[in-house]
Formats: structure tokens, C-alpha cells, sequence
């Protein structure tokens, strides 16, 4: 047995044990892909092993997150160092064989879909089949605007390629076409995705469900195709790669024929070797046809971490060594541009980011908090160079265009115009919600800051991306506007009902419902201040108040996510709470009862998240608890509500779909009304 195929069995023998230790996982994709992890890790992937957060390192997906025994045997066997959370890079491996023993255990660094984060060497967090995909095309976009913007003459700093393994699973995702019909017209020669056509999913042979013609698919989309007959054969798999990097016309697709397992031929291509554990006898007998030996778990045979190092190890580390010493000699060329580099590699924003953040005046009419949005976030990213993003094919109508001078569209060179740049600020991403959400994870995950913008109700295509950002904590700025019934005659399918509780329900999304232009701006500052977070803003398509900050509270109060913004001057009777528009609504009544002798307090609580995360003390000081008279309004669905109205509050809310009607008939229709509203208060009071 020669070096390579040493090495490649011993790939396959750690995943066949750490599945077998587990008794759970899935060993077959693993084993057949291991000679084409192997080629493309040890013989091509541009990757320091001792310096995992090199900016310019090749990136590697694995899109098939189930297929995660062969990605830490990898690491394991690369050497990857451990790097803290703090971005320190220790001496210590990422993976030790005994990490690889606790496969799929609690508090393991070895879960069974790859984390961000949780285990160094793993580039993203793939959990649903296609998001990997998707992702990899917001690195590709990335990679080619960090290009256009800091290489100069002399100066290759970012020409890095990011790599993905897919299978038949993942393109069966719509998500995989809408993500490959964007790499396809961006023309990302950088992006190369391998298709591992093992033609098996958990029910068996995917002819029963999956047969049309991959590589005409990809053909239509504009990518390059390339096929590899023998998935074993890593001679003619490295010279497809190698064709694929120097394709920088369109990026490619690698088809790559396996049989699943490849094991015993009693196993081979059967679904209980993709989706389950060998078996004691089953494992044996697959290492005898592999030449490993049978008696021993977690075998690594002498010569083979010693071949990786002589790989991927001394190339990595000589091509990381070349690349900082030209970033110094850059930082004495180029001072302005190196400066913006390092505060993308440390996660800063510059100085004065915020100088030309609009404060708004008091307005009885108002704006729309969808059109101050897009103020605040022009002037934001003006001073961010760094900061793109767009909108699935709505940003004329969510304000989430960047108009300043310099901003620029993202587009190929090659554009039909012949006008396009990488350069570019705007992304189109056209109608491709999905997609969308896991390219901004992407885009992120490359230290660059992005939006991705939509109307409220197209939240759902997004929820499994917003999610994994969470999971991620990535800072993405989610702009969602036509937030509430406020939409009018578009009816029913296109106004959210249920969509806010189901973004509260998800753990670490900061979901912000400003109530009017300067609630806006605050939640934008606080937005781009926390980098841990991806944060939705639910923004409204009719005109909101400004309310008079001189006579009522200071917006500022958003950053506590609830906050007193008019109050009696003495212990409330009666406490108005609402979110967003409604808040407006909420002051009207506020000013009748005052005028009435009435004690009242308006709570605005644009965040419930920030806001549960306040001392006690303060929540209460908000919402006095021996308060019990109270009534909450909001457009969306009431569950959640009775913990701020309470067991004998009136919750003014949404308890059926919308309608398809002007707005004014809307709310009077669904009760969203002065004359409601005062009803409830007094019928509150009168408790």
C-alpha cells in the first residue's frame, strides 16, 4: 500500500470508528469521499494549519453536514491548531484522537453536524442539506470583493477559492439552484463545488425521486462542468481541481461518480452503510478490504500525520509566511487600506461610523419606518467601506439601496454591459430569498458586515439561514419591512401575522420593532455595536410619527429593548404597551385620557429579547407589577403577549389572517383604533 492510499484508508478507518463509538452517524459518504478529501486537503487546499485564521486561506464547506466524521478526521489528521474564542491561535490540536473518540457526545468538540465556532477547522455551520452550498457562494462573492477593493499592483492579498462538497441531497434543495444560478451569473471562477453522485439517500436509490440531468442543470446556469468517472482515481480528481482553479470565467462543478461506503461488498451501496453504524463484524471486514488492521479503533499508521505535514502543512505554512510579509510591506504602501483590513480581520468598525447617522424631527405625519431606515443605513454604510449587501429583488420598495456616491452594484466584469465590478456596494440578490439569507452567512462568515433585505412576510423562505446565523453568531442586519396589516390591499398572503413570534422564538435572533424614525436610529447603532447577534428589524410601509423627544422620552430608551415613553408623572393606573406602529396608536390614547384625569404610562418594547435580558429591577420599574390595568396592541399575533399584559390585561391583536383592503378600512376592521383602544383602557381602569 503506497502513502496515498495509506492515508486515504486511514481517513476511512476514523470515521468508520468514531460512527461505530457513537452508534449513530453516517460512515458511507465519508468513506467515499475520503480520496477526494484527501487530494484536495493534503495536495491543493491553500491552508495553514497553524494559522487557521489566515484571511487568505483556501475555504473549505461541507455541505453535507452529516457527513462530519470525515471532516474532523481531516482536521485530526491536518494538524489544524485549536484557536480560542477570543481568536487566539494555541499550540494545542483542534482535534485530538481522543475528541474524535467522543463523536456526538455532550460538550464533544466532534457534534454530529459540524458548529462554527464550537470546533476550529470547520468554516461554517451546516445543518439543513443546501445551506453549505448557499453559504459557499457568499464567501465566493466575499473573496471577490475583498479582491477588487484591497489587491493592488503587486499585491495578490485575497485570490483565495473556496471548495465544497455537496451530494445528491443538497442539490435536491431548492436552495441549491437559487444559490447556483447566482454563482452562475456573478461568474465566481473561485467557487468550485464537488458533487459526490453516490445516487443514495436514507430511502434508498434517489432514481425513485431525483432524475433529471445534474450537469445540464448547471450547464443552463452557466458553470463549468467537469466529470471524474472513479471517485478513487485522485490523479484525474486533482487534475479536474486544477482545471477548476484556473477557470476564473465561471465557477465549476467537479461530478465525482462513488458507490456510498465503499466497503464490504455485502454493504456496498446499500442506505444502512449512509445513514447508520457498520456493526461490530461489518467494520472488521470493511478494514480487512481496506488493509487496515481489524483489532485496533482509531488507528493513524506511522507515516501519515508525518505526510500531511510534508502537504498541506509546509505548503500552508510557507504560503501564509509569503502572504504576511507582504501585508507588512502592503501596510507601508497602502497605510488607509491596510487599517480597513485589520479592522475587518479584528471585527472593528472604523472611526466616525456614525457621523452621518440623521436625527429625525418631531412630525405628527412622520415617515415610514422602512424609509428611515434606508437614511440611517446610508449613512452608516458610508462609513463603512466594508459593509454590502441587498434585497431579493425589493429594494426600491424596502429602502435598502445604497445611494451615496462610490457605492456601486456587485457584478462581474464580464456584466453584458461590460460595466460591472466587484467593487461594488449593492448586491442584486433578484428573487431568491433563501439563498439570500445563507449567502449574507457567508458574506459574514469572510469578516465582511451585511444586510439582507425583504418584505416581512418572505422571512419564512429565510428562517433555516437566520437560524444557523444565530447558531453562528453572526451580526446580520435583517431589514424587513411591510411589517403588519399596515400592507394593505397586497392581503392576506403578503402581511405577517405569526412571523414575529416565530423570530422571538429563536434564540439569539435580536428581533426590533422601532416605533418611529429615532427608535430607528437607535436601533441601527445598537445593531452595528453588538457583533454577536443577527438582528431583525420590522419595519412598516405607512408613515409612522416622530414623536416629540422634547416633551417625551429620549428614543435612546430602545437600547434597554423596552422603555417608559410617556407617563403620567406619578404611579400609573393604567399602562399602554405596544410595538412598532402600534405605539403611535398606544400615544393617541394616551394624550385623551391625560386630558380625562386619567394615570397613564405608555411602554414602548421594540425588543423583547434586549429587554427580557434587563435587571428585574428595571422591568419592573417599566411595568410596575402591582399595576395589573393594562392593555397591549400589537398588528401581529398575540402569543407571547400576556407576559407584559398580564393575566387580566386586553391584548388588541391579530387572531386570523389579514385582508385585502386600504388600511384604514384594515384597522377599523381589526379593531386597531382610537375609539378601541380607549374602550379597553377604560374597561381596564374600571377593574
Amino acid at each position: 500500500m503506497n502513502i496515498d492510499e495509506l492515508c486515504i484508508n486511514t481517513i476511512r478507518g476514523l470515521a468508520i470508528d468514531q460512527v461505530q463509538a457513537a452508534n449513530s452517524g453516517h460512515p458511507g459518504t465519508p468513506m467515499d469521499l475520503a480520496p477526494a478529501a484527501y487530494a484536495l486537503w493534503n495536495n491543493v487546499l491553500n491552508y495553514d494549519p497553524a494559522d487557521p485564521l489566515w484571511p487568505a486561506r483556501d475555504r473549505f464547506v461541507l455541505s453535507g453536514g452529516h457527513a462530519s466524521a470525515l471532516l474532523y478526521s481531516m482536521i485530526h489528521l491536518a494538524g489544524i491548531h485549536h484557536v480560542t474564542h477570543d481568536g487566539k491561535v494555541e499550540k494545542q490540536p483542534a482535534l485530538t484522537l481522543k475528541d474524535l473518540e467522543q463523536f456526538r457526545q455532550f460538550n464533544s468538540k466532534t457534534p454530529g453536524h459540524p458548529e462554527y465556532r464550537h470546533t476550529t477547522g470547520v468554516e461554517t455551520t451546516t445543518g439543513p442539506l443546501g445551506q453549505g452550498l448557499a453559504t459557499s457562494v457568499g464567501m465566493a462573492i466575499a473573496q471577490k470583493w475583498l479582491a477588487a477593493r484591497y489587491n493592488q499592483q503587486g499585491f495578490p492579498l485575497f485570490d483565495y477559492h473556496v471548495y465544497t462538497f455537496c451530494g445528491d441531497g443538497d442539490l435536491m434543495e431548492g436552495i441549491s439552484y437559487e444559490a447556483a444560478s447566482v454563482a452562475g451569473h456573478l461568474k465566481l471562477g473561485n467557487l468550485v463545488w464537488v458533487y459526490d453522485r453516490n445516487r443514495i439517500s436514507i430511502e434508498g436509490n434517489i432514481n425513485i425521486a431525483f432524475t433529471e440531468n445534474v450537469e445540464s442543470r448547471f450547464k443552463a446556469a452557466g458553470w463549468h462542468i467537469h466529470e471524474v468517472k472513479d471517485a478513487n482515481n485522485i490523479a484525474d480528481f486533482q487534475a479536474k481541481l486544477n482545471e477548476a482553479r484556473k477557470a476564473s470565467d465561471a465557477p465549476s462543478l467537479i461530478v465525482l461518480d462513488s458507490i456510498i461506503g465503499f466497503g464490504s461488498p455485502n454493504k456496498a451501496g446499500t442506505h444502512g452503510v449512509h445513514g447508520e453504524p457498520l456493526g461490530p463484524d461489518e467494520v472488521k471486514a470493511t478494514k480487512k478490504v481496506y488493509g487496515m488492521p481489524e483489532d485496533k479503533t482509531f488507528y493513524v499508521a506511522d507515516g501519515v500525520t508525518e505526510h500531511f505535514a510534508a502537504g498541506i502543512g509546509k505548503r500552508g505554512a510557507e504560503a501564509s509566511k509569503k502572504w504576511h510579509a507582504l501585508f507588512a510591506e502592503y501596510k507601508t504602501k497602502y497605510p488607509e487600506l491596510a487599517q480597513e483590513i485589520e479592522d475587518i480581520i479584528h471585527n472593528r468598525l472604523p472611526k466616525g461610523w456614525d457621523k452621518d447617522i440623521p436625527v429625525f424631527a418631531a412630525d405628527a405625519k412622520g415617515v415610514a419606518s422602512r424609509a428611515s431606515s434606508g437614511k440611517v443605513l446610508n449613512g452608516i454604510a458610508k462609513n463603512i467601506p466594508w459593509m454590502i449587501g441587498g434585497s431579493a429583488d425589493l429594494a426600491p420598495s424596502n429602502k435598502s439601496w445604497l445611494e451615496f456616491d462610490g457605492a456601486g452594484v456587485f457584478q462581474s466584469p464580464d456584466y453584458p454591459e461590460k460595466n460591472g465590478t466587484f467593487a461594488g456596494r449593492n448586491i442584486h440578490y433578484g428573487v431568491r430569498e433563501h439563498a439570500m439569507g445563507a449567502i449574507a452567512n457567508g458574506i459574514a462568515l469572510s469578516g465582511l458586515r451585511t444586510y439582507a433585505a425583504g418584505f416581512f412576510i418572505f422571512s419564512d423562505y429565510m428562517k433555516n439561514p437566520i437560524r444557523l446565523a444565530s447558531l453562528m453568531q453572526l451580526p446580520i442586519v435583517y431589514i424587513f419591512t411591510h411589517d403588519s396589516i399596515g400592507v394593505g390591499e397586497d392581503g392576506p398572503t403578503h402581511q405577517p401575522i405569526e412571523q414575529l413570534v416565530h423570530l422571538r422564538a429563536t434564540p439569539g435572533v435580536r428581533v426590533i420593532r422601532p416605533a418611529d424614525a429615532n427608535e430607528v436610529v437607535e436601533a441601527w447603532k445598537m445593531t452595528m455595536e453588538k457583533a454577536s447577534h443577527p438582528t431583525v428589524l420590522a419595519l412598516s410601509r405607512q408613515n409612522l410619527p416622530t414623536i416629540d423627544r422634547s416633551k417625551y422620552a429620549s428614543a435612546a430608551g430602545l437600547r434597554k429593548g423596552g422603555y417608559v415613553v410617556a407617563c403620567c408623572g406619578e404611579t400609573p393606573e393604567l399602562i399602554l404597551v405596544a410595538t412598532g406602529s402600534e405605539v403611535g396608536l398606544a400615544m393617541e390614547a394616551y394624550e385623551v385620557l391625560i386630558k380625562e384625569g386619567q394615570k397613564v404610562r405608555v411602554v414602548s418594547i421594540p425588543s423583547w429579547e434586549i429587554f427580557e435580558e434587563q435587571p428585574q429591577s428595571y422591568r419592573d420599574e417599566v411595568l410596575p407589577p402591582h399595576v395589573t390595568a393594562r392593555v397591549a396592541i400589537e398588528q401581529a399575533s398575540p402569543i407571547g403577549w400576556d407576559r407584559y399584559a398580564g393575566p387580566t390585561g386586553t391584548i388588541i391583536a391579530m387572531r386570523g389572517f389579514g385582508a385585502s383592503a386600504p388600511y384604514e378600512k384594515l384597522r377599523e376592521h381589526f379593531g386597531f383604533t382610537l375609539e378601541n383602544v380607549l374602550a379597553a383602557a377604560k374597561a381596564q381602569l374600571k377593574k
